[in-house]
C-alpha cells in the first residue's frame, strides 16, 4: 500500500458489508411478525396470500439493475431509479408474487430477500402490503 493510496477510490469496497448484512437480516426477520400482527388486526388470516411490496437500496446503478433483472426472473414486478431521499443511492422496488401471510413464510421470504440483496451488494429495507388485493 502506497502512501497516497487512500486518495484512490476503492472499487472493491462493498456498499453492504457482511456484518451490516447479518445485522440487517436479523432486524428484518424480527420485524416480520410485527407486520403480520398488524395484518391480523385488519382481518388477514395466516392462509391468505398477498403480494408484498419490497424496498432495497444500492449505491451503484449496475448493482440495482442486476438485482432488478434477478427479481424479474422471480416474476416480481420491479423498477429502480435514483432515490428521492438520497441522490447517491438507487432504490429497487416492486411487488412479489402472492405469499402466505404466516410467520414461517414471511420470515423465510424476508431472509431470502436480504440474501438476494447482499448477493448484488444491495440492502433490503423491508416490506409492506395491503389487504385490499384481488
Amino acid at each position: 500500500m502506497g502512501f497516497f493510496d487512500f486518495l484512490k477510490p476503492n472499487s472493491n469496497k462493498r456498499f453492504v458489508t457482511e456484518s451490516e448484512f447479518r445485522r440487517n437480516q436479523s432486524k428484518q426477520i424480527k420485524m416480520a411478525p410485527q407486520t403480520l400482527s398488524q395484518l391480523r388486526k385488519l382481518g388477514v388470516s395466516e392462509e391468505r396470500r398477498l403480494k408484498l411490496e419490497y424496498f432495497l437500496y444500492a449505491d451503484k446503478s449496475e448493482n440495482a439493475s442486476a438485482l432488478a433483472a434477478e427479481l424479474e426472473k422471480l416474476n416480481y414486478s420491479v423498477e429502480f431509479g435514483k432515490s428521492a431521499g438520497d441522490e447517491k443511492l438507487f432504490v429497487i422496488t416492486g411487488w412479489s408474487t402472492p405469499l402466505s401471510m404466516n410467520a414461517v413464510a414471511a420470515e423465510k421470504w424476508t431472509s431470502d430477500m436480504c440474501e438476494l440483496g447482499f448477493k448484488y451488494d444491495c440492502e433490503f429495507d423491508g416490506w409492506g402490503t395491503t389487504p385490499d388485493q384481488e
